[in-house]
């Protein structure tokens, strides 16, 4: 589970449909690359980036982001 990409959906509260059709892709595609089960295509991880404003490689983890302590 990419579970950084879930946070980000939930505090946009977006459904899985409602990002399938902003990224012009069909609900079950979205919902295996949120699980991870899929990488998808460059071009939705940059849609992704942009509508988050997260980078992708964050998005991308299987881990949720922690605050950095520093």
């Amino acid at each position: 589970m990419r579970k950084n990409l879930k946070a980000a959906r939930l505090a946009k509260g977006l459904s899985n449909k409602a990002m399938a059709e902003y990224l012009g892709i069909q609900k079950r595609a979205y919902i295996y690359l949120e699980s991870g089960h899929t990488q998808g295509r460059i071009a939705t991880w940059d849609r992704l980036e942009d509508l988050f404003g997260i980078n992708q490689r964050i998005l991308r983890e299987n881990v949720p982001a922690q605050a950095d302590n520093r």
